[in-house]
């Protein structure tokens, strides 16, 4: 049976990233995400509804976010589900939430300060270099060795 556990997210930061280090010298940061969704209600009002995600990001990303974001600055982190649980110190019970493992990122909106950046734009910092193309393919079959040729009816 096949398996798959991929999310991509575009949202705010809720604060600052706070950078930290493992024991063995590992960054870690964890940042939360405010997600906005705009629907109708059922008497035709737009009505904006926030959901808040927390995502770890490990090694360069995570310096990279604790450098390069705050507050307000919009986001796009692909990565994967992962269930965090633990035992609540005060009632004993045993607690859960779902978490997301950031495994890239990509910065959004203007460069400038801390508020709310523009929309589809990407910023990327000074010195960093455009991601390289993963070496295996991700998904899908691969394309013909020849490739395609230009005249090729595109159906999208």
């Amino acid at each position: 049976m096949a398996n798959l556990n991929k999310v991509m997210i575009i949202g705010n930061l809720v604060a600052d990233p706070e950078l930290r280090y493992t024991p063995k010298g590992t960054a870690v940061t964890d940042i939360r995400l405010a997600v906005n969704r705009i629907r109708s209600n059922e008497q035709g009002q737009r009505q904006e509804e926030t959901t808040y995600l927390d995502v770890t990001l490990w090694a360069r990303q995570a310096e990279l976010a604790q450098q390069y974001l705050s507050k307000g600055r919009p986001v796009f982190i692909e990565g994967r589900l992962q269930m965090e649980t633990w035992e609540d110190k005060a009632s004993g019970q045993k607690r859960s939430k779902l978490k997301v493992v950031g495994e890239n990122m990509q910065f959004l909106g203007g460069g400038g300060g801390g508020g709310a950046g523009g929309g589809g734009g990407e910023s990327r910092p000074a010195g960093e270099s455009q991601p390289q193309p993963a070496a295996q393919p991700q998904g899908g079959s691969a394309a013909p060795q020849g490739g395609f040729e230009e005249d090729d009816d595109i159906p999208f």
